[in-house]
């Protein structure tokens, strides 16, 4: 089976590509986890923090942003303490703050989900990329989305990041066509 080769070489890594990466998300928990995930990645590898998502998912509860929006000084204290996770005091902030604003789109446009789909006018939109080099680490969408999140208060998301998040979120299929993925994908999303 043909993969796209950023997986290779770690069960962790092409469990993740072959069962989640770029699968249409519209539930908010899945989203806000890969806020939190994507924002905890910055400068480090995403199979560090794939190691490390099942005591995020224990310490951020099981990433429900009602909870964690909650999350005082004693809180941030435990976190920025805990092995399990990235102990970055900027991230750790971020990440909280982040889900109260989180709680606010979800006020605001009904879900985060339909927040952030509404930026693609609902359809996936699709790569089509022959090799990771063609592959973009960020796009003018991603920059778009960015931008408007930092105006609503949120922290640590650039565009890069947000571009991960879509990727990982199946609003972009950045599978390589020769991935056997990308023809998966395609068939959940009717559109490519």
């Amino acid at each position: 089976m043909k993969r796209c080769e950023w997986c290779l070489g770690s069960s962790l890594y092409m469990e993740y590509h072959d069962t989640e990466w770029g699968v249409p998300v519209y539930d908010d928990r899945k989203h806000f986890e890969f806020l939190v995930l994507e924002s905890a990645q910055a400068g480090l590898s995403w199979l560090t923090i794939l190691k490390k998502r099942e005591n995020y998912r224990k310490v951020y509860a099981g990433f429900d942003p009602e909870k964690v929006a909650r999350y005082g000084d004693a809180k941030k204290q435990k976190l920025l303490s805990d092995p399990g996770i990235v102990r970055n005091r900027l991230k750790i902030e971020a990440s909280i703050t982040n889900a109260r604003l989180f709680l606010d789109i979800q006020k605001k446009f009904g879900s985060f989900s339909a927040y952030l789909w509404g930026f693609t006018g609902g359809k996936p939109l699709c790569g089509g990329w022959k090799t990771l080099a063609e592959i973009p680490a960020k796009t003018e969408l991603s920059g778009h989305i960015a931008a408007d999140l930092k105006n609503r208060g949120f922290r640590f998301l650039g565009s890069t990041i947000i571009y991960a998040h879509l990727q990982a979120a199946g609003l972009v299929n950045d599978h390589l066509v020769s991935c056997f993925r990308y023809r998966d994908v395609k068939k959940l999303i009717q559109q490519c």
